[in-house]
């Protein structure tokens, strides 16, 4: 390299050390998306709808929710990795796209680590297996004998293979020798609407989907997966209680952007779903859903995604799932 683009190298440089900062100083200042992987109503949906509507006072832009379900979250995350890493296109990064899914498929469309950037988590969430009101069973334990006197008699939905939801499915299945016929959806709303009608028997869902559903008597919870029983369903055992603490386990949601988004974009980010999250009103909605706000730095958050995947492919491995 000659001394003229050495110079010109070192002029472009120091142009771009020094627009970075005037750039963030500006973000945003146009619409953003925040693409969710999942169906309209169910917990990843809902929870991205609270943030959004915080972020767009915390940010003085609006947050436009933009639904791509499909393959367990793949589809959408696959879409969302693919974007212009601007800061213009977010998308929710949560267990079951971002760590479950990429370990039970053979290939996938993306990597939950490197075509990512993580802002923050925003909640964990307790998880609840939920029947029919009709399921001829009043407790987990009679659930347990009865599929095990009719197998594959009774069937379980997810949104999508490779989902949680499908594998917290599989996960029961294995631990307590019992066989449920697997029909995946295109999100759980869809599923558990299918649910209420009578034409699905199960669904491991998480708590914010499923607390309407359940306070109104269309749904009933036979186990929750939390610390602690939840004030939202004092009645419902925990999955550790009935002797099943591999189940136990709560998710988390959370929020990311394409990777080679600019660091000062992802820092204003990051301090304004923090600040969403300490709004008394925001978590309060949160809390409403039977979740708990769990706001991380950035580098907190990308840790527990990698912690977390390879928790998962230990998880898949033990118990024998076939990769799709």
């Amino acid at each position: 390299m000659n001394r003229r683009d050495i110079f010109l190298a070192g002029l472009a440089f120091a142009s771009a050390a020094t627009a970075l900062p005037a750039w963030a100083d500006t973000y945003p200042d146009k619409p953003v998306k925040l693409i969710v992987p999942y169906a309209p109503g169910g917990t990843t949906d809902i929870l991205a709808r609270v943030i959004a509507t915080r972020l767009q006072i915390e940010l003085k832009q609006p947050f436009v929710v933009d639904n791509r379900p499909g393959a367990g979250g793949a589809v959408g995350s696959a879409h969302a990795a693919k974007q212009l890493a601007d800061g213009y296109t977010l998308v929710m990064v949560v267990e079951s796209s971002h760590a479950v899914n990429p370990n039970v498929y053979q290939k996938t469309a993306y990597d939950p680590v490197k075509d990512f950037a993580p802002i923050s988590n925003i909640a964990d969430v307790p998880n609840v297996l939920v029947v029919n009101p009709r399921f001829p069973a009043q407790d987990l334990k009679g659930m347990i004998a009865q599929l095990k006197a009719n197998p594959a008699k009774y069937s379980f939905d997810s949104s999508g293979n490779g989902g949680l939801s499908h594998l917290n499915g599989e996960i029961f299945k294995h631990v307590t020798g019992t066989d449920l016929l697997h029909i995946p959806y295109r999100g759980l709303g869809p599923a558990l609407s299918d649910l209420i009608a009578g034409q699905i028997d199960v669904v491991f869902d998480n708590i914010p989907s499923s607390a309407g559903m359940l306070q109104a008597g269309q749904t009933r919870a036979l186990a929750v997966a939390a610390k602690s029983r939840l004030k939202l369903l004092p009645q419902v055992p925990t999955y550790a209680e009935l002797g099943l603490p591999q189940l136990n386990t709560p998710s988390w949601f959370g929020i990311g952007a394409p990777a080679g988004t600019p660091a000062p974009v992802l820092d204003t980010l990051n301090k304004a779903v923090r600040a969403a999250l300490a709004n008394p009103e925001v978590v309060a909605a949160i809390e409403k859903q039977g979740a708990i706000p769990s706001p991380m730095s950035r580098a907190e958050f990308s840790d527990l995604i990698v912690r977390e995947n390879a928790r998962w492919k230990k998880v898949v491995q033990d118990i024998g799932f076939e990769k799709m």
